[in-house]
């Protein structure tokens, strides 16, 4: 193959044309893309920082003020502020979501996680009907609306509507069939995952191993 061959990226493949199966990727030694990453606000995280030092203002305060206190008590506060810190404030930091060849990765921190195959999807797009000031931020599900947020931030929000309502522990149980979250690049975002869910899937999402394969 002569390097004009392998730059196409539609050459074709065992003798098909690659558009018939094709994913979006970036086509360097032959590998494809399998997964895409789009990270979400950080409003939530830097909200959670100052919110957080302020308690350990107030903390050593205290303890200043009172000299009565032992070193047990303050001892455990101090496990539970970092516990805190590190799973509210750190973890965020470190996930993003994920867009594979077919599904859909909602991720904030540790502490939410929720895999959505396309097939699940009834629609996905922009969702401006929110002002900022009016989205809430973190994993919120309001009462008496069949949504929960996934927010970093309070713009760039992006909802997606399932074909059936779905429980999460996170809303303590109670049914959700949209999801709200926020993406830095909607566009972008909403493009790849127009283009992948036209395209036919070659993992079964509900495969047991499919986060490997996928």
């Amino acid at each position: 193959m002569t390097r004009h061959e392998s730059d196409d990226p539609f050459h074709p493949i065992g003798g098909c044309d690659a558009r018939h199966h094709a994913y979006p990727r970036r086509w360097r030694r032959g590998r494809v893309e399998k997964r895409l990453s789009f990270p979400y606000g950080r409003t939530l995280v830097v909200g959670r920082f100052f919110a957080l030092v302020s308690l350990i203002v107030l903390v050593a305060v205290a303890v200043a003020l009172l000299p009565s206190l032992t070193v047990g008590p303050v001892a455990v506060l101090a496990v539970i502020l970092a516990a805190y810190f590190v799973l509210f404030a750190v973890s965020p930091l470190l996930t993003e979501h994920w867009i594979t060849r077919s599904r859909l990765i909602l991720r904030q921190g540790w502490y939410f996680r929720t895999v959505i195959p396309f097939s699940e999807i009834e629609s996905i797009g922009a969702l401006d009907e929110i002002g900022p000031l009016q989205a809430p931020l973190g994993v919120h599900r309001p009462f008496g609306q069949p949504a929960i947020f996934v927010t970093g931030g309070r713009t760039n929000l992006v909802s997606v509507r399932l074909t059936r309502p779905r429980h999460f522990w996170q809303s303590f149980g109670l049914g959700a069939r949209e999801i709200v979250f926020d993406v830095l690049d909607r566009t972008k975002f909403l493009n790849a995952i127009d283009e992948r869910r036209g395209l036919f899937a070659p993992v079964q999402a509900h495969r047991a191993d499919a986060d490997l394969r996928d």
